[in-house]
């Protein structure tokens, strides 16, 4: 190579070297400081939304979790509290329009406006389109797109009031491809992701950033509070063990991790898990292939039959594989996280 090529490589690799630092250091100066500013997280209670609490709490928010189970919401807030966090939990319905604006009301009037809202909360059907009803999907929809929305237009009105605030939602991979057998989820998943884009631009103009987050699976150790029908212990196993897994999955703190980091950040969506982000790309580069790949998917998957339309969980649907070392880092999750 002559020297003048050289010099050329060398100058531009130098520039390029130069924007990377600037933008990092760009973004570190104009990072959102979570420190003293009151954090709501709906389904914070257990699984990844404790998971969040635990890592906020480290950076001094201060945290007001949503369920509508008393008793692990008391368990969340004792391991906090322990930890010299400042926590506040409310049991609350998100899906119940009523419940989500008494909520907030009583959160500002008696604790603290909130500067931060993530909707969290969660539900999965797992199993055959064919064997789900329109409960299901109602189901997923009121959890995923109603009680985000109406948590959101609770908050916002103080958040204008105050000139800015922060919002993330947590939608999935499955809001950007559809997965086989998780339809109801997949459909509601991705109406959060149009409902979370959309808000983004209109809300900008009031100093409120929102964030979407595309997670892969996470090993949170909340498979046993699926909803499973069909031949729901083949379903079950094969779900648990791609939860599991170090191929098709992450651990919590580590997606946790990525998602506070785009909140602070401002960033407009993020995608973890590596396995999530290859079916991202593929997806963008060839939405027919991808649902080619997706239809030998599941025709390797149980049919139709079992227990059919009926519905059990997880926890009832378990196997000798289900339980066995393979799903051991689901089973250690679900210790951790209070699942």
């Amino acid at each position: 190579m002559k020297t003048k090529d050289k010099n050329t490589l060398f100058w531009v690799a130098a520039g390029v070297g130069a924007l990377a630092a600037l933008r990092t250091a760009v973004r570190s100066l104009t990072a959102y400081d979570f420190s003293g500013k009151t954090v709501l997280i709906t389904g914070g209670s257990r699984g990844l939304g404790l998971v969040l609490a635990r890592q906020l709490a480290t950076e001094g928010a201060k945290l007001v979790l949503c369920a509508r189970d008393a008793t692990e919401l008391e368990n969340a807030r004792l391991e906090l509290a322990g930890k010299g966090a400042e926590v506040l939990v409310q049991q609350c319905d998100v899906t119940d329009r009523q419940q989500v604006n008494d909520m907030i009301t009583n959160v500002q009037n008696e604790f603290s406006p909130i500067d931060v809202l993530i909707n969290n909360a969660g539900i999965i059907s797992v199993g055959p389109v064919a064997e789900m009803t329109e409960h299901e999907f109602e189901e997923a929809m009121n959890v995923h797109f109603w009680g985000p929305l109406y948590m959101t237009l609770a908050v916002l009105p103080s958040m204008k009031a105050r000139g800015g605030g922060r919002i993330l939602n947590i939608a999935s991979i499955g809001g950007v491809v559809s997965v086989p057998h998780l339809v109801p989820y997949s459909a509601s998943k991705f109406a959060l992701v149009g409902l979370s884009e959309g808000l983004r631009a209109e809300l900008k103009k009031y100093n409120i950033t929102v964030t979407t987050a595309t997670p892969g699976l996470m090993q949170t150790g909340s498979p046993g509070h699926a909803i499973v029908k069909g031949h729901h212990k083949e379903e079950y196993t094969l779900f648990k063990l791609m939860d599991s897994s170090p191929l098709t999955s992450e651990p919590a703190e580590k997606s946790a991790r990525k998602m506070l980091n785009a909140l602070r950040h401002g960033d407009a969506g993020v995608t973890t898990t590596a396995f999530a982000t290859v079916g991202e790309l593929l997806h963008r580069l060839s939405p027919e292939l991808t649902t080619d790949v997706l239809a030998l998917v599941n025709a390797a998957l149980p049919g139709e039959g079992g227990i059919g339309k009926n519905r059990v969980s997880g926890h009832e649907s378990e196997t000798p594989l289900s339980d066995s070392w393979l799903t051991e880092r689901t089973k250690k999750a679900a210790m951790r996280n209070n699942e």
